[in-house]
């Protein structure tokens, strides 16, 4: 009978030994890419529906990037298949849309806390589980961001199913669907904070999200370029990295 343990993840399509400690998960499949040019090195290792990993090295500490595509419950099931084969620490590289108009455009905000307005956590965890992330992953990630001189926010997310009901790109009024999240303090609406955060720590792994932002929903009229968003998301990068690092020094000693 085949070793069960040495069968391709049925949707990933990855072994024990192919992903490092610390994977991405980008939800853009070519974001995978781009994050991966980062690595000092990098090999596609599997390509299977959107879930697009590369495997390398960082500054010696085995990394990956896997691409989830949209929505907390492709998350799930990457997280889910990737911890099965070694991953401990899984930072999520994304996007969103920010509530509050003090943020800068481009903004760039590590992720403390999600409000779960998701369908996929309540499949899995009773009401009022909360979305935290991982201390030792956010502490990383903002001693990073000093080191490296990149100024990031950090607060919670409104992490919801329906991008068009909370996108500018919605005929719906957003901002009256958004306003007890706005009065709240959330800082910014994507999709998969709390799938990634919740599902970390039921499987005793460590949760982390960055997110870079090319604009608030309460002024639609003011982006950042293309050019500003390519920055912000190598800067989400560059500070992931860091923090993959830091990880494995805080694991490994090394």
């Amino acid at each position: 009978m085949e070793n069960k343990s040495m069968q391709k993840q049925h949707h990933i399509q990855l072994l024990p030994g192919d992903v490092g400690e610390t994977v991405f998960l980008p939800g853009d499949v070519s974001r995978a890419k781009v994050i991966a040019d980062h690595f000092d090195t990098a090999e596609l290792v599997a390509s299977s529906r959107q879930y697009n990993t590369y495997t390398g090295t960082y500054q010696g500490v085995k990394v990956s990037v896997t691409s989830t595509g949209i929505g907390g419950a492709a998350a799930a099931i990457a997280i889910e298949e990737l911890a099965k084969i070694g991953a401990k620490n899984f930072i999520r590289i994304g996007t969103g849309g920010m509530f509050q108009t003090w943020l800068p455009v481009p903004g760039i905000l590590v992720i403390t806390g999600a409000v779960s307005g998701d369908g996929l956590t309540r499949e899995y965890f009773p009401q009022g589980f909360p979305a935290v992330a991982d201390l030792d992953t956010v502490e990383a990630m903002l001693a990073s961001a000093k080191e490296l001189g990149i100024e990031v926010h950090e607060g919670y997310e409104w992490s919801h199913d329906s991008f068009y009901a909370g996108s500018v790109f919605s005929n719906l009024d957003i901002l009256e669907i958004e306003k007890p999240w706005i009065d709240a303090g959330v800082l910014i609406a994507s999709q998969e904070a709390s799938t990634v955060l919740t599902l970390a720590t039921a499987r005793k792994c460590r949760g982390g999200v960055i997110l870079a932002s090319a604009g608030c929903h309460q002024h639609p009229e003011i982006s950042a370029t293309p050019e500003q968003m390519v920055k912000a998301i190598s800067d989400a990068t560059k500070i992931s990295l860091e923090t993959a690092l830091k990880l494995h020094k805080l694991d490994h000693g090394e």
